[in-house]
């Protein structure tokens, strides 16, 4: 059943409502069935990231949707997600449809789409602003999660072991100079790495200095930069620092364990697998995939990735990830402070904040009681988001300065506890 809106007359949405409420709009949605999700033009389509210098264009170029879409009955477009609706009587559907509203009406800032999985299946789809159905939408560091499951298919291939998680990342690693290394760089192990405590310390100085000078820091020679740059690496700073340049080493590896390139070997071996194929995920300046905010995919890709971890790697029938290394990166190996969460993770509903390997875990609270989630992360307000325990999945693209964890503690959980 879908509705679509213009935000902008909230007296005939709630007229709309009312009927559907009192049962009389489910013939009028079944009729409505023939509207169609918000597809992007062909101008639109060449957007795919924040910025796009080559054609001077911007995310900002995309226009906002006149009226907003959303549908609690999603189409089947046979892409490999398996569609419901709100036939549990559990689910409180209404709660959904008047968050869709909200959104719509800009209370909750600048959210793009929002998807819903409830038991395996999308029960609710919705776009809003400049989300498009078939649009991919700028991921931030919720790319630095895809970087860790290209670990993880290494591993599941045999390119890698579980065993080489242990090891010095620098042991995987061709065309380096360890006579140059600051002290302690064998201490960094891809562990370390993909739970954000390498130990690495570069100045922001140093960064600014790399970006004035790329030229000198094209493949390898990006690694041998942070390595010697670093300040040394000891036990005490060997502790949970956020940076892109843990993801960013960690894709080199992947380049050196695979055949071929890590970029081929992400699209052949992972993304095509489960038929993610409208996806852009750009190179750095040293050619390298852009490993910590690259990426750019569609929602339902996005709930895609979301189903493969909730399923423990599995992705119709077939392990792609193993189970180990998606149980290990989805637990909580960072206990985080307050104060290293206050910016993202922070709100009346949320606590007890952690990182997994590349996965961020924060309890939610609706009432008296804590459910514990699993989530990627983008700058923007991207999110995917699963509790297992009501076998609920939920991905948020937007274009906020903030994280969506509150709203889905909020107004998206209560929905589906009894």
């Amino acid at each position: 059943m879908i509705f679509s809106f213009n935000p902008r007359n909230l007296i005939k949405v709630t007229a709309l409502l009312a009927l559907y409420l009192n049962s009389s709009f489910v013939a009028f949605g079944a009729q409505e069935k023939h509207s169609q999700a918000p597809k992007a033009t062909a101008e639109e389509a060449r957007i795919k990231h924040w910025n796009v210098p080559e054609i001077e264009r911007n995310f900002w170029d995309i226009p906002e949707l006149e009226n907003a879409f959303f549908d609690i009955s999603p189409t089947d477009y046979d892409d490999g997600i398996l569609v419901g609706d709100f036939a549990d009587k559990s689910v409180d559907e209404k709660k959904i449809i008047a968050l869709a509203e909200e959104i719509a009406d800009k209370q909750h800032a600048e959210v793009d789409s929002l998807l819903i999985a409830h038991q395996g299946k999308l029960v609710f789809e919705s776009y809003f602003s400049r989300g498009r159905i078939d649009l991919p939408h700028p991921q931030s560091s919720t790319t630095k999660s895809y970087t860790g499951l290209a670990i993880g298919r290494a591993i599941q291939l045999g390119y890698l072991s579980m065993a080489d998680l242990d090891k010095p990342l620098v042991s995987f690693l061709k065309g380096l100079d360890p006579s140059k290394f600051s002290k302690g760089v064998d201490k960094i192990t891809l562990r370390n790495a993909m739970a954000m405590q390498s130990g690495l310390q570069i100045s922001p100085e140093q960064i600014e200095e790399y970006r004035k000078n790329l030229d000198n820091f094209v493949g390898i020679k990006q690694i041998q930069a942070f390595l010697e740059d670093s300040a040394e690496i000891t036990d005490a700073s060997q502790s949970f620092v956020y940076q892109g340049l843990n993801p960013d080493m960690l894709m080199y590896v992947v380049e050196a364990a695979v055949p071929g390139s890590a970029a081929d070997f992400v699209e052949k071996e992972l993304f095509h697998k489960m038929g993610i194929v409208n996806y852009d995920w750009r190179a750095d300046q040293s050619g390298m995939l852009a490993a910590g905010g690259g990426s750019s995919m569609t929602s339902r890709d996005m709930l895609k990735l979301g189903t493969l971890v909730m399923n423990k790697g599995k992705w119709n029938g077939e392990q792609l990830i193993p189970k180990s290394f998606i149980e290990q990166s989805t637990s909580k190996n960072v206990q985080l402070s307050v104060e290293q969460v206050q910016d993202f993770y922070s709100g009346e509903n949320l606590s007890n904040s952690g990182y997994g390997y590349l996965w961020w875990q924060t309890d939610l609270r609706v009432g008296d009681k804590q459910y514990q989630s699993v989530s990627a992360q983008g700058g923007g307000g991207v999110t995917i988001l699963f509790v297992k325990e009501l076998d609920l999945l939920v991905v948020v693209t937007a274009h906020a300065r903030q994280a969506y964890l509150q709203m889905i503690a909020e107004k998206v959980l209560p929905a589906f506890i009894t």
